[in-house]
């Protein structure tokens, strides 16, 4: 399985509530530029939180890839989200090459978390940072962290 780990693009400051923050213009350019590694790829689905930000870059990576799916909205990507129902939902999707687009302290911690099998140090994700994990399945220290991006 190829897994990679996109955190979504600057966003604004503020908002009436953090769900509802957008990106900057900063933050679109980081995402294009981390969608350009992706081009080629054999991605078989993006799945995405359903926070306004994620949506935006999902929507991003989407369009520059012209990938023929629908992105799929998921709510266990949220920034809180627990790592460990990540890897149970990702062990259920049947599938060999995925991309999720989520938030800190998520994306980090899930990282570290299949690479190392615990997410302690998490990893380095800055805004727009894509990860590239391989592994027979998406199991707690059992992937391979082939590449850390940073736009």
């Amino acid at each position: 399985m190829k897994l990679w780990v996109l955190r979504h693009g600057e966003a604004e400051q503020r908002a009436n509530t953090d769900a509802e923050r957008r990106l900057t213009a900063h933050g679109r350019e980081q995402v294009l530029r981390s969608a350009a590694q992706l081009l080629g790829r054999p991605l078989q689905v993006i799945l995405a939180s359903p926070y306004v930000r994620a949506q935006q870059t999902a929507a991003l990576v989407h369009e520059a890839l012209g990938f023929g799916k629908p992105v799929q909205t998921v709510p266990w990507l949220t920034p809180d989200s627990d790592p460990h129902a990540v890897i149970s939902e990702l062990e259920n999707l049947g599938v060999n090459e995925v991309l999720l687009v989520s938030h800190q302290p998520l994306v980090g911690n899930l990282v570290s978390l299949l690479a190392h099998g615990s997410r302690q140090p998490p990893a380095p994700m800055s805004t727009a940072s894509l990860a590239e994990l391989e592994g027979g399945w998406p199991l707690a220290g059992l992937m391979t962290l082939r590449g850390l991006n940073h736009p």
